[in-house]
């Protein structure tokens, strides 16, 4: 099989290009940046790495970021006040909260707090009904970019058995909604679900998000189907996805790689969604 690998760092780099000419034009307009405010609890090293790159992927486009590091011990109600002060700041375009957040404090709590007009990850219930509903809204960035990466390929959703595995609030349930919208008939697996491999064979789009290292074989495969790994596994110093990749890319006729496929696209996508908060 002459399998295409989907370059998702290329994808990414058009995106921030597009995003950067529009925050220009808003500076001529508004006589203002665009503003990210990014929120770090704690000091765990993988979210660090990740702020870092976002706020790295922000100076790139020409979008100011504000960093707000708070002690790991920090309690609800501190938080909640830096949260309502960002909202209330209209020089504030978008609010993100890096997750995880240490155990003391409620997720979900948080999350609710960010006004939906400013939340650039797409997990307030405000959005995440928007969404369910087909209507305009900002939409989670890691489905986003997996659906992009989907029509890179210059195939058409439409009418295509998507097969999701995985059903996190952040990938699997957003990704349903924004396959259905482009009309694909849409299956949804997990860990419970009976002969796994039976229904990753249908799929002419096989999108995994289970954060478990080369999980999805090969021989799990549809013959020519496009295969989105959003799986990121950290293994004696080396990166995998989800998907066994030497295996896949024998079978599929598309499929992105790790790193260098999903990773770069979520990013992006908030880059994306920071230049819309601004019209709300």
């Amino acid at each position: 099989m002459n399998t295409v690998i989907i370059d998702g760092k290329a994808i990414a780099q058009k995106i921030k290009e597009e995003v950067a000419t529009k925050a220009k034009e808003f500076i001529r307009k508004k006589a203002r940046r665009v503003c990210l405010a990014v929120v770090l609890v704690g000091n765990n090293p993988a979210s660090e790495v990740y702020v870092k790159n976002k706020v790295m992927a922000c100076s790139e486009s020409s979008i100011k970021s504000v960093e707000y590091k708070l002690d790991k011990k920090v309690n609800k109600n501190d938080l909640l006040l830096l949260i309502e002060k960002l909202n209330s700041d209209s020089s504030v375009d978008g609010i993100l909260i890096q997750l995880p957040l240490p155990k003391h404090l409620n997720e979900q709590e948080i999350l609710q707090a960010v006004n939906s007009n400013k939340d650039v990850d797409g997990f307030t219930m405000i959005n995440s009904s928007k969404l369910a509903l087909g209507l305009d809204c900002l939409a989670p960035c890691t489905p986003s970019g997996c659906v992009e990466l989907i029509k890179s390929t210059g195939q058409s959703i439409e009418g295509k058995h998507a097969v999701i595995v995985g059903r996190s609030n952040i990938v699997g349930k957003p990704l349903v909604q924004m396959l259905l919208a482009e009309n694909a008939t849409v299956t949804v697996c997990h860990s419970l679900t009976n002969d796994l491999a039976y229904h990753t064979r249908q799929a002419d789009i096989l999108i995994v998000a289970i954060g478990k290292k080369e999980f999805i074989t090969g021989d799990m495969i549809k013959f020519g189907a496009t295969v989105i790994d959003v799986g990121i596994n950290r293994f004696e110093g080396k990166l995998y996805g989800d998907v066994e990749f030497d295996g896949a890319s024998k079978v599929a006729g598309h499929i992105t790689p790790v790193p260098g496929g999903v990773g770069p696209m979520t990013i992006a996508m908030l880059l994306k969604n920071t230049l819309k908060a601004t019209k709300l």
